[in-house]
């Protein structure tokens, strides 16, 4: 069953992804931005790209990691950059690559997503460095690897008695537990423009206001839903507000006040209606946010469910068939490494000079290698070890 999500949650995936490997400031690499850290089949993976996403990666703070802490990030960034490029090009190869129609539809629909208008959307690229040129390149290697895997695991077929059989030795995880789902309107004290939100409230007066008109619309008839994505300041307006299901300990454990906890789960409120703005804090958000709560579904006692029961027949079919993809896209990422020609640089670079792993400044007295050696296989061996599923790759 769904478990409530947290308060806050990362905004879009694809401006995530674009924000990881191309988007952010350099992080003050030594190396100029012609230097190539990998190729994979001829491409070249430039150093600045490892650098972006090591600088994403730590939040800006990679001035703050050691030289072992940063050459571990900049060998586990350019694993992933590796993964991600021998993906596209396989993808290529096989002639999945999106239309424009589908690039103009994927990037719309973050963009609806994030709840942003055109105007936010393109200031808060402009505010991650990142251009709209970055962000649909961005977007056609995520659906040409989507394609790819999907091309692969479409054939996927859960039969009847794999479900039968989950279902007899996993009883216990079919439980409809005692709980209530929830939406949420959030209003942010804090100035959270940074952040793309618009209608953004930047004290606690603007906030109290906005809260009060936002709690007038409701009563007046407006859908919970819709008021959400327009105006809360929580990336669950992307959802709607939809924060999903918990119990009274998990609620309380979030930081619910007791008294609002009594009103969810008694006869204080129907199944479709909201609460009162109320206002208290978290550990993620110890200053208080005010919030005003949809009560979407509520169960007031622990059931057992069978097969028969709604949805688990599909809950189970669609978990074997989500494991079985992750075992095949892992398989597709080690076949397509293994056809592809990788050359590692920073790897060959860091064998070469262990004082100063490559790219710090060699201590005093030592002396720097000769130039970078080339370590030529067919796998980035000297990174990490492939992940089963590629990192900034669709799901």
């Amino acid at each position: 069953m769904r478990k409530i999500a947290k308060l806050s949650v990362l905004l879009t995936s694809l401006i995530l992804a674009a924000v990881l490997l191309n988007g952010c400031a350099s992080g003050g690499t030594e190396a100029s931005d012609s230097t190539i850290a990998a190729t994979v089949n001829g491409h070249s993976i430039l150093l600045k790209e490892v650098e972006r996403g090591v600088t994403a990666q730590a939040g800006g703070k990679q001035a703050q990691l050691s030289p072992l802490e940063l050459a571990q990030a900049r060998l586990q960034v350019l694993s992933n950059l590796i993964q991600r490029e021998v993906l596209f090009q396989r993808a290529e190869r096989e002639k999945l690559l999106p239309t424009e129609d589908e690039i103009d539809g994927a990037i719309n629909t973050q963009k609806q997503q994030s709840g942003m208008t055109s105007e936010d959307f393109e200031k808060s690229l402009k505010q991650q460095n990142l251009s709209m040129e970055t962000l649909r390149e961005e977007a056609r290697k995520d659906l040409a690897i989507a394609k790819l895997q999907d091309k692969y695991s479409g054939k996927i077929s859960i039969s009847d008695r794999e479900v039968e059989d989950f279902y007899s030795a996993n009883k216990s995880q079919f439980i409809s537990s005692r709980g209530v789902a929830l939406a949420m309107i959030a209003v942010d004290p804090q100035d959270n423009s940074a952040a793309g939100i618009r209608d953004d409230a930047k004290s606690e007066t603007d906030a109290k206001v906005k809260i009060d008109n936002i709690y007038q619309q409701l009563k007046a008839g407006a859908d919970f839903a819709t008021v959400a994505r327009a105006r809360s300041e929580d990336p669950s307006l992307a959802r709607g507000g939809d924060i999903g299901f918990a119990g009274e300990e998990e609620l309380k454990q979030t930081g619910f006040p007791p008294d609002l906890v009594g009103q969810l789960f008694g006869s204080a409120m129907q199944v479709g209606s909201f609460s009162n703005a109320v206002k208290f804090g978290s550990a993620q958000f110890p200053n208080g946010r005010w919030y005003i709560f949809k009560l979407q579904d509520r169960r007031l006692q622990n059931e057992n469910l069978t097969l028969e029961s709604p949805g688990v027949r599909q809950q189970i079919t669609q978990g074997l068939t989500n494991q079985r993809k992750q075992i095949l896209n892992a398989a597709l990422l080690e076949v397509a490494i293994n056809e592809a020609k990788i050359v590692n640089n920073l790897a060959g670079n860091m064998l070469n000079n262990p004082s100063n792993l490559g790219l710090r400044p060699a201590p005093a007295g030592s002396q720097p290698g000769a130039s970078p050696a080339a370590t030529e296989s067919h796998s980035p061996a000297a990174a990490s070890s492939p992940a089963a599923s590629p990192a900034g790759s669709p799901k």
